[in-house]
């Protein structure tokens, strides 16, 4: 393949025919060879694909003459060839699986009540002036942050984003909702959702990282408060933002430096297990460890 590229992107904003906006997306990436993932709602659409650079440029430029679609930030990243197997074009509820689409509304300028976007660098500014008063809080499923977090990051029990609503609404973060929370997820989307739901539930002060973790990424690289690696939904599975990045996991097996995720040997199992160099291949195919830190 011709200098493979991957984009993430998502946009809210209302739509009247998602349907017919599937169809549309699927025929156009099917015309240019993409493939990837990618999932239309009334509330807009998300999606992660993947081809060669030409290609890539035109679907940009194809998508972005759909009036609703002209304001799409297009996230850019180096691709391998086979970083999605398929392509898979959907219609669901919601953008993002929380399971609230009743809490969500959503209007041209996108979703309403949501938290305060911040750049990359005003994140520095606001950590500089509050100090600890400030949190990161991680919109993302355990396993991801395994490999890379913000430093000091509340890391929520959860493995599937269906999971936050119970998460905050048990009450071990209550003390937070005084304090300026900043939500991070991949490239931002979760936390278009999830900072709306902190805020219906009484946090007073939320914010969210514009571009997610992929834009900081691209600012600061290792050299401010992000730590590790960034899991990627994938063949590539992480991502390093300089050739200086902390390991920051462990090897389930033996508990060697490594933020490389495999899929688990038993083939009656789906879960990730992060195992180092040595001790990948080496689990029967019979048998699991006790508890995959990585699950999806």
């Amino acid at each position: 393949m011709r200098e493979p590229k991957i984009l993430l992107f998502y946009l809210f904003t209302p739509l009247r025919d998602p349907e017919a906006i599937r169809e549309w997306q699927r025929v156009l990436c099917e015309s240019l060879s993409l493939t990837g993932r990618i999932i239309v709602s009334p509330h807009g659409i998300n999606g992660t694909v993947g081809g060669a650079m030409e290609e890539v440029k035109r679907y940009i430029k194809a998508t972005k003459r759909y009036l609703p679609f002209k304001d799409i930030d297009f996230k850019w990243s180096d691709g391998r060839g086979d970083d999605f197997p398929r392509l898979s074009v959907k219609v669901r509820p919601e953008l993002v699986a929380f399971g609230i689409p009743e809490e969500i509304d959503v209007d041209s300028a996108g979703v309403v009540n949501g938290g305060t976007h911040l750049t990359p660098t005003q994140v520095h500014e606001l950590v500089a002036q509050r100090g600890d008063d400030v949190v990161f809080f991680d919109g993302r499923n355990a396993f991801e942050a395994a490999i890379g977090r913000f430093k000091d990051a509340v890391i929520p029990d959860v493995r599937t984003t269906h999971d936050f609503i119970r998460e905050i609404e048990s009450g071990k973060y209550d003390d937070l909702k005084d304090r300026a929370v900043i939500t991070y997820c991949t490239g931002g989307i979760r936390c278009e959702i999830l900072s709306v739901l902190m805020k219906n539930r009484g946090f007073s002060e939320v914010y969210q990282i514009d571009g997610g973790i992929v834009r900081y990424g691209e600012a600061f690289g290792d050299d401010g408060h992000w730590d590790g690696s960034l899991f990627v939904f994938d063949e590539r599975m992480t991502v390093n933002f300089s050739d200086h990045t902390t390991v920051i996991s462990r090897c389930e097996m033996c508990g060697a430096p490594t933020d490389q995720y495999v899929n688990c040997s038993n083939l009656a199992c789906r879960a990730l297990i992060l195992l180092c160099g040595d001790c990948n291949g080496t689990l029967p195919r019979d048998s699991c460890t006790a508890d995959h830190v990585g699950r999806r």
